[in-house]
């Protein structure tokens, strides 16, 4: 056996495994499923070598195997919430493994590792022999694409996921170019005034020389001092300071004018392309995390384009200029002056290196501080009634106490870094003192001359210092900047149409399904489901939890793209319309509303920002709302908390509903707009609907079945198929699937009731 059997398996299957593999046998993925034959939980392991299949049923004794061919597939498939994976070949099934829902992603892993295979067996460059380590393998699932291996709690390849984690390149900050692009008139005013100010600051050390030649060791040697000449050179250090001064405060202002206004581009243009991201794409981020680069991330690129780019720039220039006044001087000196300059070139690249994943590392880790922030502020009630202060302080805690480990690490190395680059400095200036000192002695430069030099070498290697600091400010930078571009190089799922096709003036709103099929990950949700919807219906959509109603609202609302068939609105694919367009032909009432802070007008008016305070109230007046908003402080003009806070969940309602009738959508979609209030409020919310469906297309999801009455046509769903469809009277007379859910719900209304009444008598009791 190839010596990756001599590793130790993570699982109980060990054993086994050892001794059913040939000498040169490797195995290449793991897979343990948790049904048998009979939907019985047991567990069953599946083991594919680079030469065959394993398998073996827990409790049995001998393994089951398939020689690894061309001619063998798989096929997966899932149905009532059991999942099944079949192997075959021409000649029929050769074994069928069944397991629950929960691993599906890990049995789609390990299919396309199998079918990997198969391509590469008919592929002679490559071949399956190259198998892993049985550690690997079998410590988790193997991705088909680059190899990396997997945990089973991976929902998808860490290495070959949606986001780019690989440490971030300082060639990044080179994207941030089409940002400066509008700017570089004034980049380069701002270049133009560095280079003047920088050559402004070089002029008073090369006037020490005649100040020390001509005048002052002259005078020691009795030789008289002339005031005009000492004037001369002493305006000629002021007039330089002076111009080094105005220089320096008009390139700082014009490029910090640029920065910012880069930093708000950024942020603006990123904000934008995050909001026309599919729902798809904030499924698998955290708020807190999205904020800190959009807040964060843009500052920290601020600063380093206002200031530490300014000062790189200035110690780039500054060092380039004086090499090139000390080469003048003297080429000798000048070269014993650069001897540190490789030593302090091959740190940066050392520490560089170590900074590059450093940085990447604490802006993830910070994102987790920021996270509990969002989880926990908005949710305060919640922590509150379930008295969890001490646990989300907790997580706080740990949170931030690994945000301190990771930049103590960081630390520990930059810390280093800067005292060794100033250590070389100060010895290659004890060298240019002492080389300098022997050059006098010979008399081959003049005291002068050394001054000079000495304070030119100072300047040079205070900006050497300097220019080693910046690569810290260069990686967080560079990591910022990583972060915001993996959000503006994210290609929506729910893409605008090249060509669209203009909505005509009047929307009729007939909507069409055909032949739908949608799937999250490896999950069929929708399956090859028809419907056609005439303009000023209303359907209501029925069935139970997980039938995939919600999911075909959804894609109605064009939240999420069909993976087959299509959805038409008149006619017309909705995905060759623009997605604003299309949008605002629907009208949306949640079962949970979402208020934003601000005044009850502004939420009313959220669809259509310029509607008049008369449209504002007559909208409030249908939603029947306008009384309980007259009842307050300060009427339409009162502030509603963050969320809606201070509202009862009837009143946030109604205050959604009133935003729907604003806009006047021809389309009307309600998912479960009464479930979550009293029947009182129900019967209120009840008259506010029968004012917004009037005359409206409307599909309506709703949990009591009784209040799809009056719908037109009831659908009835289950396994994301179409099942039945009807009035109410006609399916509760057909006795199929709506009949068996209006009965159930009758008759736990009925147990209810009764309940209800026992209480109130056993209550009626204790008072007597």
């Amino acid at each position: 056996m190839a010596s990756a059997s001599r590793q130790v398996l993570p699982d109980a299957w060990q054993v086994e495994v050892h001794s059913c593999l040939q000498p040169d046998e490797n195995a290449t993925a793991w897979l343990e499923v948790d049904l048998d034959g009979s939907l019985r939980f047991a567990k069953s392991a599946i083991i594919l070598t680079d030469q065959r299949v394993l398998s073996r049923l827990e409790g049995e004794k001998n393994w089951s195997s398939w020689a690894l061919q061309p001619v063998l597939s798989l096929k997966l498939t899932d149905h009532a919430g059991v999942g099944c994976l079949a192997l075959t070949s021409p000649e029929g099934q050769l074994a069928v493994w069944r397991f629950t829902l929960g691993l599906q992603a890990a049995v789609a892993r390990w299919a396309a590792q199998f079918e990997s295979q198969l391509a590469q067996q008919l592929t002679p460059s490559g071949g399956p022999s190259e198998g892993r380590p049985l550690q690997a393998v079998l410590s988790g699932s193997v991705c088909p694409v680059c190899q990396t291996v997997m945990s089973d709690d991976d929902e998808e390849c860490p290495s070959c996921g949606r986001e780019d984690l690989a440490p971030p390149s300082t060639w990044t900050l080179f994207k941030l170019w089409r940002f400066a692009r509008p700017y570089q008139r004034s980049l380069l005013a701002g270049f133009s005034l560095t280079l003047a100010a920088t050559a402004a600051t070089l002029v008073p050390p090369y006037l020490t020389m005649p100040l020390m030649d001509d005048i002052l060791i002259p005078y020691q040697n009795g030789k008289e001092i002339d005031p005009t000449l000492v004037s001369m050179y002493l305006l000629g250090l002021l007039a330089s300071a002076l111009l080094a001064w105005g220089l320096g405060w008009a390139k700082t202002y014009i490029l910090a004018l640029v920065s910012e206004r880069i930093g708000a581009d950024l942020r603006t243009t990123t904000y934008e392309h995050l909001l026309k991201l599919s729902l798809e794409y904030f499924g698998g981020r955290r708020t807190g995390d999205l904020i800190a680069r959009i807040g964060s991330e843009t500052d920290r690129i601020n600063v380093f384009l206002s200031l530490h780019l300014l000062d790189f720039a200035t110690d780039v220039l500054m060092i380039l200029m004086t090499a090139v006044i000390l080469f003048t001087i003297n080429p000798t000196l000048a070269l014993v002056t650069l001897l540190p300059l490789p030593f302090i070139a091959w740190l940066i690249h050392v520490v560089r290196e170590k900074l590059r994943t450093g940085f990447e590392k604490i802006d993830r880790v910070w994102a987790e501080v920021t996270n509990v922030l969002t989880d926990t502020i908005p949710g305060i009630r919640v922590v509150k009634a379930f008295a969890q202060e001490d646990r989300e302080a907790q997580r706080f805690k740990d949170a931030n106490k690994h945000n301190l480990q990771v930049n103590d690490r960081l630390n520990r190395v930059w810390s280093l870094f800067s005292p060794t680059v100033t250590l070389m400095t100060e010895i290659g200036l004890l060298v240019v003192w002492g080389f300098g000192i022997w050059l006098v002695s010979d008399d081959q430069i003049t005291v002068g001359v050394l001054t000079a030099f000495l304070a030119y070498i100072g300047r040079f290697y205070s900006r050497l210092d300097s220019m080693s600091r910046i690569v810290s400010n260069t990686q967080k930078a560079a990591s910022g900047a990583k972060r915001i571009f993996d959000i503006l190089d994210h290609v929506s799922s729910v893409p605008e149409p090249v060509n669209p096709v203009a909505l005509p003036p009047q929307v009729q709103g007939r909507i069409t399904v055909r032949d739908a099929g949608f799937r999250y990950g490896n999950r069929a949700v929708i399956r090859q489901l028809n419907l056609d919807i005439q303009p000023g219906q209303m359907i209501g959509l029925v069935g139970h939890s997980g039938s995939g109603k919600s999911t075909l609202v959804n894609l109605i609302c064009r939240f999420y793209d069909l993976t087959d068939g299509s959805i038409e609105l008149d006619g017309t694919d909705i995905r060759q319309l623009k997605v604003a367009d299309y949008r605002r032909q629907i009208g949306l009432v949640l079962q949970e509303p979402f208020l934003f802070f601000g005044t009850i007008a502004d939420n009313i008016a959220y669809g259509k920002p310029e509607a008049s305070r008369e449209e504002i109230v007559a909208a409030a007046r249908a939603a029947h709302a306008h009384e309980f908003i007259l009842r307050m402080p300060q009427g339409y003009d009162s502030l509603v908390g963050e969320r809606g806070q201070g509202l009862s969940g009837g009143e946030r309602q109604r205050i959604s509903i009133a935003r729907a009738l604003l806009i006047n959508p021809r389309i009307l979609i309600l998912d479960e707009a009464t479930s979550a209030v009293d029947t009182e409020t129900e019967k209120e919310i009840q008259r506010a609907l029968d004012n917004l469906v009037r005359g409206r297309t409307t599909i309506a999801i709703a949990h009591r079945l009784s209040t799809l009455r009056k719908a037109d046509r009831l659908v009835v769903m289950d396994k994301g198929v179409v099942v039945e469809e009807g009035t109410h009277d006609a399916l509760i007379e057909a006795q199929g699937a709506y009949w068996r859910l209006y009965e159930a719900q009758q008759r736990q209304a009925e147990t209810e009731a009764v309940l209800g009444a026992s209480l109130d008598a056993s209550e009626q009791k204790v008072s007597a």
